[in-house]
């Protein structure tokens, strides 16, 4: 099968992958980087499990050709800690409050919320709720996890 070079930045830095033109984000992420941070869910764009983001957009991996992410910016899970290996605000709230169940879509649900606080430091409720809308929990009320990105929007504000 015949490949086709990519190149993008993954979490800040700068990648060069040779990859089948049919290729998945997802299958590129968890097959070919070893990034098994984004979870497979339902491979059809309805779970959320999968959301990484693109340009700080939120999108689902499972749907989207890797060769769509040329020359762009990809933020995954693992790339929201910093250098020093210190949790980024929102995965932090989700540890202190007890947001993860399963822990099978939290990776979608934090993308999800770090793409809404990056637009939106302060969101209300429905803010937070419409945001998380497109990540399917099975386990939880969704209850801790919008408390967990209040408290992110808290802490992030508090150390401005």
């Amino acid at each position: 099968m015949s490949t086709t070079k990519l190149s993008f930045k993954l979490n800040g830095q700068s990648m060069e992958v040779a990859i089948a033109p049919n290729t998945l984000l997802i299958d590129l992420l968890r097959d070919d980087l070893g990034l098994t941070g984004t979870k497979a869910g339902c491979r059809e764009g309805e779970c959320g499990a999968c959301t990484v983001l693109l340009d700080g957009e939120p999108v689902n991996s499972c749907i989207l050709p890797a060769l769509k992410v040329a020359g762009r910016s990809l933020t995954t899970i693992e790339g929201l800690a910093n250098e020093e290996g210190d949790l980024d605000e929102i995965q932090q709230a989700f540890m202190d409050e007890g947001a993860a169940q399963c822990g099978f879509c939290t990776p979608g649900m934090i993308m999800n919320a770090k793409a809404l606080l990056n637009k939106n430091p302060t969101p209300n409720e429905a803010e937070i709720r419409e945001s998380l809308s497109g990540v399917l929990c099975r386990c939880t009320g969704y209850r801790k996890i919008v408390h967990a990105v209040v408290t992110a929007s808290q802490t992030k504000k508090s150390h401005k």
